[in-house]
């Protein structure tokens, strides 16, 4: 039995990297979803090739992989638990942002439908999670889609509003957090260093700069 369960947690963590990457960093290859998992690409690979087996994942017409019909559903639940979680962390207990990610996940493969409900009526039922992440529903449907949009794609003098930032990676949280980049913050591209430069922020009265790799992970909606 004890077996069976962690083989379940671990198909609910693969199932939830590729949904994840799939919405943020398409296509999702192997090694992507190792490194969001932190774990070895032969190890990830050979997880990958025991869940397109079970017809939980399929290869993709662009070079990566998905998640089949079945495997979304258990992804989205898992997602679900995971956002429910981390707003709870926020909210109630007050823990800072860079370090909700990794305590939800522990929360992720053991609410119970009872507790997961009632956590959702103590929230007042949140549409996204504190990293600006949409929360599924429990049919699976997401609240709202992700802006089209990161901030590495501005040009000069756009003002935005930061919509959300990567909840897993908790020293990148840290530096946002830092910097003041967080969702439903304004900010202006002020410059656009050549050559790859820093992207310079005015973000209330500061003046921040951030590298174009980080910019590329932070979605934004015009204003």
């Amino acid at each position: 039995m004890t077996h069976d369960i962690g083989l379940m947690e671990k198909t609910e963590m693969y199932l939830k990297a590729i949904t994840v990457l799939q919405q943020s960093a398409s296509p999702v290859t192997t090694s992507k979803v190792a490194d969001f998992l932190g774990i070895t690409v032969p190890a990830a690979s050979d997880m990958v090739k025991r869940l397109m087996q079970k017809g939980f994942v399929l290869a993709e017409g662009d070079g990566g992989i998905g998640v089949t019909a079945e495997g979304l559903q258990i992804a989205l639940q898992v997602i679900r638990r995971l956002r429910v979680a981390e707003r709870f962390l926020t909210d109630v207990l007050g823990l800072s942002l860079e370090k909700v990610y990794d305590e939800a996940c522990k929360f992720e493969h053991v609410l119970g439908g009872e507790v997961e409900e009632r956590l959702v009526q103590l929230l007042k039922d949140p549409m996204s999670c504190p990293h600006g992440h949409p929360i599924p529903d429990v049919h699976g449907r997401l609240p709202f889609g992700y802006p089209a949009t990161t901030l590495v794609e501005l040009k000069e003098g756009a003002k935005a509003t930061v919509f959300c930032v990567p909840e897993e990676d908790p020293e990148l949280l840290l530096y946002l957090t830092e910097l003041g980049l967080l969702p439903h913050v304004n900010l202006q591209v002020r410059q656009i260093a050549p050559y790859d430069g820093p992207i310079f922020l005015l973000i209330g009265d500061m003046q921040q700069a951030v590298g174009r790799d980080v910019a590329g992970r932070i979605y934004v909606t015009s204003t």
